[in-house]
């Protein structure tokens, strides 16, 4: 039987664990679907921005009345909530799109196993797997 020296044993463990990658020619349409994505919720952000009634510069000048006042203030949190899953999304895609480039991707940010392909077929921009997610959200 052959003894197995300790930096042997270092040497295989560091093997064992490393992460099984993605192929970069999988990679690169991912990448381009991502970045068509995130440019598209840039421009969707923008165009929500201009429909807030609080950029109205003639708003200030205006002695609304209640009814009026009451549709700016829901316009005006409409937009706000809108905005709010926008920068959601720009940042989560932007982070599937470093993690591509590092040579990350499809490994979950949290607990460092890779992430279901059916998960990242439905939602490319996935950092977490399906476990950490639902911790996450408790």
């Amino acid at each position: 039987m052959k003894k197995i020296k300790n930096n042997d044993k270092k040497k295989q463990s560091r093997v064992d664990k490393r992460p099984v990658r993605f192929p970069a020619n999988l990679l690169q349409p991912v990448g381009k679907f991502l970045q068509e994505r995130l440019a598209k919720l840039e421009k969707t952000k923008k165009n929500i921005e201009e429909e807030d009634p609080f950029r109205d510069p003639d708003r200030l000048s205006d002695n609304a009345s209640p009814d009026a006042d009451a549709a700016e203030q829901f316009g005006h949190t409409r937009v706000l909530a809108i905005k709010k899953e926008l920068n959601r999304k720009i940042i989560q895609t932007r982070k599937a799109l470093t993690k591509i480039r590092i040579g990350k991707y499809g490994i979950c940010e949290n607990c460092g196993e890779m992430i279901d392909t059916d998960r990242l077929l439905v939602y490319p921009e996935a950092t977490l797997c399906v476990k950490c997610q639902k911790e996450k959200e408790e």
